[in-house]
């Protein structure tokens, strides 16, 4: 790997860990606030709704500014919404503030990838992004959970400055400020990133312009035969992974009689099976092989309902285990391919803004729809359930998809499939 690439995984694990415990912070300080029940999968819904409605313009700035500045002014961001949450602004609003920054991190992250490495790495690279992700979502979850614990959250809670009353009283509120340090390490792993020797692109003065553009980036992907294809596969995956992490909360509350510091255990559990299953994918899969792994998202549905069924949690966390593998052995050679192909259609941050935008719209209507089950009284297995036949379901389809490109598009789709096995962008 180049020089650099362990910088920018240095900086998202940083960044990915603060996420993910903040994410355990603010649940526990809705519930501690008696806040109404559906306002917890509302989070997944704060935290999506800027990657829908900034995806024309944070994709262009990425391309325009050096990567590594906008990672940093992204955490810096994310700074800001931790402090709003610290300070009694509500919860929901301060982490759709929180999602800013991600909203804006997010392109720059992945676009640098496609930027600094050859087509012949980006699966592996990948496998290590994502791997080193999901350690953060093991690690920030846990984390989370300890923080607003009965063990460490008194330790916190007894720190005190001379004559300053910091206002900070509750279990959440300190695990808030303790987060804050582990963003700005994040900022700092930023300055260091290298500029790569990409062209910046420039910064269109017009809202309406970068609008437009924004939606031709998105048809052209849409109708790429393979960009098509990884998009569809990626947002369903990411749209129902970004809401489980939250309904894992209320599934481990009602199935094993766990709290939030439990569950929150629990919820790493599935992120251990997605790392080993990114790790075995980045060793074994080829850029121009990752259609092939369409059938494992069909499994992931299955899976999912199975969860239901699980009272014990000695049959939990092998079955958790089982679910995150498939998953990770799905995601990283589908996101691969999609970033080598917005590579070579439009560049690397506008074609991320899309993934973005498409990904981020599939968890926002989803939490909205969990969302609004939850406020009617509708538990966590039927919404576990209503997912589970929606990935099946969906994934057979862009199964059967693919497979009729190969035959009404056989030329188009080798003509890709021969661009994805040489080093040229």
């Amino acid at each position: 790997m180049k020089r650099g690439f362990h910088t920018i995984m240095a900086a998202q694990f940083a960044s990915s860990l603060a996420d993910n415990a903040l994410t355990v912070a603010a649940i526990e300080l809705l519930r501690s606030n008696q806040a109404p029940a559906w306002q917890v999968p509302a989070l997944a819904v704060m935290f999506a709704l800027f990657y829908v409605l900034l995806a024309p313009f944070v994709g262009a700035f990425a391309d325009a500014v050096p990567k590594g500045k906008v990672m940093f002014v992204s955490n810096s961001i994310k700074v800001v919404g931790c402090l709003m949450m610290l300070f009694g602004t509500h919860p929901l609003m301060s982490y759709a503030v929180v999602g800013l920054g991600a909203a804006a991190y997010s392109p720059a992250k992945y676009g640098i990838l496609t930027e600094l490495l050859p087509p012949s790495q980006l699966v592996k690279a990948n496998g290590w992004i994502e791997g080193l992700t999901i350690v953060s979502i093991i690690l920030g979850t846990v984390l989370g959970g300890q923080l607003v614990g009965p063990r460490i959250a008194p330790m916190l809670l007894g720190f005190d400055f001379p004559m300053i009353d910091t206002g900070i009283d509750t279990p959440p509120e300190a695990a808030i400020s303790a987060l804050l340090g582990l963003y700005v390490i994040a900022a700092l792993f930023n300055l260091y990133i290298p500029r790569t020797e990409a062209p910046l692109q420039p910064l269109a003065h017009s809202p309406m312009t970068m609008v437009n553009d924004f939606s031709q980036c998105n048809a052209r992907l849409w109708a790429d035969k393979l960009g098509q294809i990884s998009l569809a596969t990626t947002t369903m995956f990411w749209g129902v992974g970004g809401n489980m992490r939250i309904i894992v909360f209320p599934w481990a509350a009602a199935a094993l009689g766990y709290s939030t510091t439990q569950a929150s255990s629990l919820a790493g559990v599935v992120s251990i099976g997605v790392a080993a299953g990114a790790v075995i994918a980045s060793m074994r899969m080829r850029l121009d092989r990752a259609t092939g792994v369409i059938p494992l998202g069909v499994l992931m549905g299955i899976l999912l309902i199975g969860l239901n069924l699980i009272r014990d949690i000695w049959v939990a966390v092998p079955f958790l285990i089982l679910l995150g593998l498939a998953g990770g052995y799905l995601v990283v050679p589908m996101n691969a391919l999609l970033q080598h192909r917005g590579h070579n259609l439009m560049g690397a941050g506008r074609s991320i803004a899309v993934q973005n935008f498409n990904e981020q719209a599939c968890i926002l209507g989803l939490a909205a729809f969990y969302t609004g089950m939850t406020k009617f009284g509708l538990s966590a297995f039927t919404a576990i359930a209503v997912f589970g036949l929606l990935v099946a379901g969906t994934m057979t389809l862009i199964w059967r998809w693919h497979a009729r490109n190969c035959v009404v598009d056989r030329d188009e789709v080798e003509r890709l499939l021969a661009i994805a096995r040489t080093d040229k962008h």
